[in-house]
This record gives structure tokens, sequence and C-alpha cells, in this order.
């Protein structure tokens, strides 16, 4: 099981981790289109908000300094997916709500996970 909830850390790292960058510096082609949807105030803080909640579900675990931090990533992260899903249902657009259901989904998994059934263990002074 903790190999499985690694991978679901590690793919939700780089969905975010890319959605992020997205939104830090999006293509000629794409910005116009997010700008005409979001300010751009909100997308650099929804970039900056998703690349650190990247960092935070694969850092802390792997160095075990702060684990516990992996699990308010995952809560992070389920805070943005609540919002985006509504943002995406009350426009219709309803593929990429499903898709933001799954990442919700899969985020609270590994939030919950990793914080009641298989938490990682603090790194010991040598």
């Amino acid at each position: 099981m903790n190999i499985a909830l690694w991978v679901l850390q590690v793919l939700l790292a780089v969905a975010f981790f890319a959605h992020g960058w997205l939104f830090l510096s999006p293509p000629p082609a794409i910005a116009a289109q997010m700008n005409a949807s979001l300010p751009r105030w909100f997308q650099l803080f929804l970039g900056v908000a998703e690349i650190l909640a990247a960092v935070g579900l694969i850092l802390p675990g792997l160095t075990r300094i702060q684990p516990w931090l992996v699990t308010w990533a995952g809560a992070g992260i389920m805070i943005v997916m609540v919002s985006a899903m509504v943002y995406h249902l009350m426009r219709s657009e309803f593929s990429s709500a499903a898709i933001t259901f799954l990442l919700l989904a899969m985020a609270t998994f590994v939030a919950y996970m990793r914080h009641r059934v298989l938490p990682i263990g603090v790194r010991r002074a040598a």
C-alpha cells in the first residue's frame, strides 16, 4: 500500500506542478483565454499554491523532515479542487469538473492514508 500511495503522490505532484506552471507562464495562445475568465493575480496565486502543493506532496516524505506536511498539502489540494469543481460546474464544463473530482478523490485518499493509516515516520537524529 505504501508504494501505491507514493505513486499517487507522484502523480498528483506532477499534475499540480504542470498545472501550476501553466498558470504562472501560460503560452500566448492560452493566455488571452485564461485572462478572460480569471484575473491575472488569481492565476499567479493559484500557480504558486499548486507548485507548493506539488512540492509538499513529495519533499517532506522523501526527506522525512516534517512529514505531516504531506497531509496538509493533500488537504490544501482538496480545498482547491472543491473550489475548481464548483467553478467548472457553474460554467457547465462537465468534463473539467469530472477530472477535478478525480483529482479531489486522489488527494483525499492520500491525505487520509498519510494521516491515519500509513503516516510517514520522522527521521531520527543519528
